[in-house]
């Protein structure tokens, strides 16, 4: 009983940390960033250095921390985007930087506990989330008006989407969990995603039920892929490689459908290189051998 006092105490202290810190940083946007893309670096480097000072806590703290990181994330970008932001853009304007933060804060517990080798992720962190900004922005602006950075914004936005995915799946497969488990993670990891990825072709709202079917249909695929992967006797970083490659396959030919472009050479690229990458995953397989 005392334990259970003990760790709610915690909590609640905690919860009142981040809620203070979180006050003090609106506080301070207010006060000094009315130009967006200022709002845009303050955020980002508010969110790098918090990132980088995770690396004291051990434990059951992290999950405390990471809890209200991805608060704090989300409710950043949503104050950033807070103009024209309603209804399912909460979602689908969101989930990006919200899984983005996520992503790097599990695989940055992967690493060495060296700063020669987490700095450059802190750096990866702060790129991706001011791109992802600026992405999200143009996606804002764009669901109400023609833009001409649309097209590399969605370009941005599917790159980082490979990049997250790749850093979660890193980490589930890094757990060794049964592979019922890693079924229903790598769904729940895959669908917003998903989702979003193929809603940022048109900017359509409310979504089509077409983009609701497509992505749950991509995300099923996706996950029963990892629970056959995780049979497989093959490292966590290349089990990660290879679902990420299917879903730049599937979900790259699902956005050139959704806009009437999916050709027979467009099927035939993404194709070729997911066939390739399954090649080099079946050749560095060691058969044999116990899951690694």
């Amino acid at each position: 009983m005392k334990l259970v006092n003990s760790l709610s105490c915690r909590y609640h202290a905690n919860m009142k940390l981040f809620k203070k810190l979180f006050d003090k940083i609106i506080g301070f946007s207010k006060k000094f960033s009315e130009n967006k893309r200022r709002l845009f670096v303050e955020i980002t480097v508010v969110l790098t250095l918090l990132l980088v000072g995770t690396q004291i806590f051990t434990g059951s703290l992290r999950v405390e921390v990471l809890l209200g990181l991805v608060f704090l994330t989300y409710g950043l970008c949503a104050y950033a985007l807070r103009y024209d932001l309603a209804g399912w853009e909460y979602l689908t304007l969101l989930t990006l930087p919200t899984y983005y933060t996520v992503a790097v804060f599990l695989f940055y517990f992967l690493l060495p506990e060296r700063w020669l080798t987490r700095l450059p992720i802190a750096l990866l962190y702060a790129t991706g989330m001011y791109a992802i900004l600026l992405t999200e922005n143009i996606y804002n602006v764009a669901a109400q008006r023609t833009i001409q950075l649309l097209r590399a914004a969605q370009s941005v936005g599917f790159l980082v989407s490979l990049v997250t995915l790749f850093f979660l799946t890193n980490t589930l497969f890094s757990l060794h969990l049964p592979f019922y488990m890693n079924f229903g993670l790598a769904y729940i990891i895959v669908w917003p995603l998903t989702l979003q990825a193929i809603w940022s072709m048109e900017l359509i709202l409310p979504l089509e039920r077409k983009i609701w079917y497509l992505s749950a249909a991509i995300s099923l695929i996706i996950a029963e892929t990892v629970a056959v992967i995780s049979f497989w006797p093959i490292r966590s970083t290349i089990a990660a490689l290879f679902i990420t490659t299917v879903f730049y396959a599937l979900t790259g030919m699902t956005q050139q459908q959704v806009l009437d472009r999916l050709f027979t050479r467009t099927v035939r690229e993404y194709l070729s290189v997911l066939v390739v990458v399954l090649l080099i995953v079946l050749f560095i397989t060691k058969w044999g051998q116990g899951i690694q």
